[in-house]
């Protein structure tokens, strides 16, 4: 079973500063309240260390594997919960052009794996909530700079 959540948002900033800032892992625990912390190469292959925090849960740690970054256009990576097949994540990121000087950024994950229909309502939940505060998060830096 599979289930795809997609998030989305405008940002008034050209897309090269939205990547950056999407990019630009140090920074993340002074905005971020989604994914509080990343250390890691983004590069394909490697994996990544990351604290990710749901609205009224606790922290978790993922070390999810890097599978796509395409410079100015998506970053994605894959994690699982205990071992594959359970509970998978596919995240990614999207930042498209919308003009000059706006973007649309994307945010989504594919979840798969036998715990997806007894985690819907987390998903549909706390889950889209999360990708939510991020991205207006990331609205507030990118146009604020």
């Amino acid at each position: 079973m599979s289930k795809e959540l997609v998030t989305h948002i405008e940002i008034d900033a050209p897309a090269d500063r939205v990547w950056k800032t999407l990019m630009d892992f140090r920074n993340y625990p002074s905005w971020n309240p989604f994914i509080q912390y990343v250390r890691g190469e983004a590069k394909p292959g490697d994996r990544i260390h990351t604290i990710l925090a749901l609205p009224d849960r606790e922290p978790m740690v993922i070390h999810p594997e890097v599978l796509k970054v395409e410079p100015q256009q998506e970053f994605r990576w894959k994690g699982k919960l205990w071992f594959r097949g359970l509970f998978d994540g596919e995240h990614y990121f999207q930042v498209r052009p919308l003009g000059q000087d706006r973007a649309l950024f994307i945010q989504g994950e594919i979840f798969s794996g036998i715990l997806v229909p007894f985690l819907k309502k987390l998903l549909d939940g706390a889950t889209r909530a999360g990708f939510q505060s991020m991205n207006e998060a990331l609205k507030i830096r990118v146009e604020s700079k």
